[in-house]
């Protein structure tokens, strides 16, 4: 059932006159709540997994089972960090003002907004309110609409975490309506969904002037050197790329190989995509409408020349209909594609499906300009002969950060993306890694002058006695000068 906005408006006014006591409770008091939390979280764990494989049709419980995981490893790491993300700087002289001390504070917002997204229901959740409790700021989570059935297991588990996090981490459901009420009601809000609904989430907030930070999708690329080890390369790359069904804003949806090893990295990734699809790790799209554009970036990357290495099949699921006892959804099977070059939808535009397309360049400088070539610019990945190598080029990806031989490493690192379709938001700290909560402080500066009396010189009383001081030179100067006439 929806909260109508009275609703939110209520459970924000809550969450606001219990933040101060939760603020100065301190890091230790808090950090120990998160623990507590995380461990409610694991004891819950199985009722989590069947929630959200119900929700997200992961037949695979492995994907739920890292999820849930992920989320508890989260809240303790948060519980550890609390005291250094408060830490205020040490004194530092000013370097205009002779004499001036600056000492600077950090303190919370008094009400963080969460409109969470469907893919990663759980963990995207918490991926930015754990953040923002750990500093003493309270939250107002909306999780989204779409995967609901986790939701009571989770406010379970915050009711058990004790400490007055319940008081401070509010949930409210809802579509749209609710998401809209949640920003109005908030001094800072996080957000991770669509471009669309992104863009109305920045006027909101920008009409009453309060930080909005955005994670609105990706098009991730991985480039694949001639020096990498081919099997390493697209086992991870068919991983990266069809987790999750591909619903992830982190998915590798773009591939460059440079030529000399190029038909032998196809050949290994259509055995490892293939190895996923037979061993059904995959469920069915959660919507229809990702389904749908999948089907139609396949159908134009072959009508531009494209060709269908394994996979290409947008059908009913009758085997997951049959299990919820519901219409068939529709299921994208895992997807190669070579042939293909960025005339084609499905290497410009986010496709959110497991669809790999993969494009022969013939240097690395050319894999890095087609990466770069991108409106979007949230992360990527580089396989080369060495880490160094790896990290070199991923060093020159438009893309705010990159895993080096690696993949997804960024899920949980200090990154922000590099363009509009990116993390984005007020001010430039990352959605992710040990700096994430400075979203969520505001920064107060006491200025502190010299020691005991004295007036500053740029003070009207110093201005005005130097011109008293003056007046009586002159004065004296004037009853001096016409005694010796």
């Amino acid at each position: 059932m929806d909260d109508p906005p009275p609703a939110v408006a209520a459970a924000a006014a809550a969450a606001r006159a219990a933040q101060p006591a939760w603020a100065a409770a301190g890091p230790a008091a808090r950090g120990a709540a998160l623990v507590r939390f995380a461990d409610a979280l694991d004891a819950a764990a199985p009722a989590l997994i069947g929630a959200l494989g119900a929700d997200l049709r992961r037949p695979d419980g492995s994907i739920s089972a890292t999820e849930v995981a992920s989320t508890s490893a989260a809240a303790r790491g948060w519980a550890a960090a609390a005291a250094a993300a408060v830490a205020p700087p040490p004194p530092l002289p000013s370097p205009t003002l002779p004499g001036v001390t600056h000492r600077v504070s950090r303190e919370p917002y008094g009400l963080v907004g969460v409109v969470a997204p469907w893919n990663f229901p759980l963990l995207l959740a918490f991926i930015d309110a754990l953040p923002a409790l750990a500093v003493g700021a309270a939250v107002l989570l909306k999780p989204s609409e779409v995967t609901p059935r986790w939701i009571p297991a989770a406010r379970a588990a915050v009711a058990a975490a004790g400490g007055g996090l319940a008081d401070v981490l509010r949930l409210v459901e809802g579509g749209p309506d609710t998401g809209a009420a949640v920003v109005d009601a908030v001094d800072a809000v996080c957000f991770t969904g669509s471009v669309a609904t992104g863009r109305a989430v920045a006027v909101a907030a920008a009409r009453r002037l309060i930080p909005a930070y955005l994670e609105l999708g990706g098009k991730d690329a991985a480039i694949v050197t001639a020096s990498a080890d081919v099997d390493t390369a697209a086992a991870a790359i068919a991983y990266a790329g069809t987790v999750n069904a591909g619903q992830s804003c982190m998915s590798i949806e773009r591939v460059y190989v440079e030529a000399p090893v190029a038909d032998a990295f196809v050949a290994r990734l259509v055995a490892h995509v293939d190895a996923v699809r037979a061993a059904g790790l995959n469920g069915p799209a959660v919507r229809a409408a990702e389904a749908d554009r999948a089907r139609r970036h396949i159908a134009d990357a072959v009508a531009k020349g494209a060709t269908v290495a394994t996979g290409g099949r947008v059908a009913p699921d009758r085997a997951a209909a049959a299990a919820a006892g519901a219409a068939a959804p529709l299921r994208v099977d895992e997807t190669v594609l070579t042939g293909v070059d960025h005339t084609m939808d499905v290497m410009t535009d986010e496709t959110f499906a497991p669809i790999l397309p993969v494009m022969v360049v013939p240097s690395v400088d050319a894999a890095v300009a087609a990466a770069n070539d991108s409106a979007y610019g949230l992360s990527g990945a580089v396989f080369a002969g060495t880490p160094d190598e790896a990290a070199a080029v991923g060093g020159r990806l438009a893309a705010g950060g990159v895993s080096a031989n690696d993949v997804l490493l960024t899920a949980f690192s200090p990154a922000g993306g590099k363009t509009a379709w990116g993390v984005s938001g007020v001010g430039t700290a990352s959605r992710t890694g040990p700096r994430s909560a400075d979203r969520f402080l505001r920064t107060r500066n006491v200025m502190v002058g010299g020691r005991g009396g004295g007036h500053r010189p740029w003070w009207f009383s110093s201005v005005l006695a130097r011109r008293a001081a003056g007046a009586g030179r002159d004065a004296a100067d004037e009853k001096g000068g016409g005694g010796a006439a």
